[in-house]
């Protein structure tokens, strides 16, 4: 089946983990034997040519950097500026996978369709290019709300105003408090520029005054349910509904500490904790129960998000594992038509909406 994952930190990895992506996970994962700077080294379960074997045709990939203010313990760049660079650079690789053919961009409904008619042609995807919708997960790297017309002129489609902690337009995961003027400001040009509202990872003050004061698509593309998991991270069911209300997806994220109570980084295992892909369907299957359809949730799995194995589903190897997820959900009881929308179909119908 055709899949859509909204969530990737496909340059991130390419940069700051030095991961050539273009090549096999069994390459990349043998390549970082030994090395211990990142958690999870020699366990990544995402690489282009996986992407294609998986059928995942189309993906939300992300530019990531934040800013942090003097005491800010978080990992980081010291001014904007550092950040929007740091930006500039992903920008720099996705180009450069473009140029090679290893992957498209897509930001506009002709380049949608497009894409879709070539990956759905029934000849073989191992020289297809991956469709990517560019996005941006925390807005630090905004130097001015100015610079966000600029990231819409190179691909820019959707923004989370804030990642984790505090951030310069919004407040994220474990963090507390407002947006603020400033905040308006963004979500305001947001608007102009018909800029997708990424609510994830925004904390609980500053999701309710988001939501206030933007009128534009709003979607979360990789967030899990609170009432499964008692985390910030996650969404209440108030906030479920809210985003429903608005038209929303939402992506299932496969990062185990979102999926599962009482994880311990570093410490916990996945089947320790009996963490595997129904898991997930658990997650899925609360946000259906609440929309009453399955309109409202797709995939979003953050697998390449500073985890790899160590921290995700044990019966997942591979993102093209996501091949299984149909069968699961059709277990549940969900029709044919409900897992489409799942995997691709809720995606496609909120992107052609946004973009008409």
């Amino acid at each position: 089946m055709f899949v859509v994952d909204a969530h990737l930190d496909l340059s991130m990895n390419a940069l700051e983990w030095n991961r050539d992506l273009t090549r096999s996970l069994a390459e990349i994962n043998e390549r970082e034997q030994g090395l211990t700077d990142k958690p999870d080294r020699a366990k990544a379960t995402v690489s282009l040519p996986e992407l294609r074997k998986g059928n995942i045709g189309l993906v939300v990939a992300t530019q990531i950097a934040r800013y942090v203010a003097p005491g800010n313990p978080l990992p980081g760049w010291h001014s904007p500026e550092q950040a929007w660079a740091q930006t500039q650079g992903q920008v720099a690789w996705y180009k450069a996978m473009e140029d090679a053919g290893e992957m498209v961009q897509i930001n506009d409904l002709a380049s949608l369709e497009n894409h879709l008619k070539l990956w759905n042609d029934g000849t073989p995807k191992d020289k297809k290019p991956v469709g990517y919708i560019l996005s941006l997960e925390g807005a630090d790297s905004i130097v001015t709300v100015r610079h966000l017309e600029r990231a819409y002129n190179y691909g820019l489609r959707a923004v989370g105003p804030a990642h984790y902690g505090p951030g310069r337009y919004a407040q994220g995961t474990d963090a507390t408090g407002y947006m603020g003027p400033k905040g308006h400001e963004l979500l305001k040009e947001m608007e102009r520029l018909n800029i997708i509202l990424d609510a994830t990872h925004l904390c609980d003050d500053s999701f309710w005054e988001a939501l206030d004061h933007f009128n534009g698509h709003v979607w979360a593309s990789h967030n899990n349910c609170r009432a499964l998991v008692n985390h910030n991270r996650q969404y209440s069911d108030e906030m479920i509904k809210a985003l429903i209300e608005r038209g929303a997806v939402i992506g299932a994220a496969l990062d185990a500490w979102m999926m599962v109570p009482d994880w311990v980084r570093g410490v916990s295992t996945p089947k320790g904790m009996n963490c595997n892909m129904e898991v997930m369907v658990d997650h899925i299957d609360h946000i259906c129960q609440i929309a009453g359809n399955a309109l409202h949730v797709g995939m979003g799995t953050d697998l390449d998000g500073a985890f790899g194995r160590e921290q995700c589903p044990y019966d997942l190897e591979s993102i093209a594992d996501l091949q299984n997820v149909p069968h699961l959900l059709k277990k549940r009881g969900y029709t044919d038509e409900d897992i489409q929308n799942m995997m691709h179909g809720n995606w496609l119908r909120f992107l052609r909406k946004a973009w008409a």
